[in-house]
């Protein structure tokens, strides 16, 4: 039985660490990429993506180092709209891959040339 001011650090400890790292929980497997805003707020991320060498797609602003992003969006990633912008059209990107992917394996299954 532990004492109750340490019961208590350990309800924040667990409450933060659950904030923090609990989308982590549920995937399940590694993400292919990582997309960041702003590198120097997002610098544990980087870190983590480095180990384990995922390829990381930034915005970055002059006063963030590119050298730790391996595709380079130079950008405001002060200004909101800018960012609301940038983002959107990443989202849109990705959903048209996923889609263009999942028409390859289609017609893969089904030996169709899409050509």
């Amino acid at each position: 039985v532990l004492p109750k001011k340490e019961v208590v650090e350990l309800k924040k400890e667990y409450d933060r660490l659950i904030k923090f790292l609990g989308g982590i929980r549920d995937m399940k497997s590694m993400p292919q990429a990582l997309f960041v805003v702003d590198p120097r707020k997002e610098r544990n991320a980087i870190a983590e993506a480095r180990k384990l060498n995922i390829p990381i797609v930034g915005i970055v602003d002059t006063n963030c180092d590119p050298d730790e992003i391996d595709y380079v969006i130079p950008a405001n990633d002060d200004a909101i709209r800018a960012v609301k912008l940038l983002t959107a059209k990443m989202a849109d990107a990705i959903l048209e891959g996923q889609q263009g992917v999942s028409n390859e394996e289609v017609a893969a299954e089904q030996n169709i040339d899409l050509d």
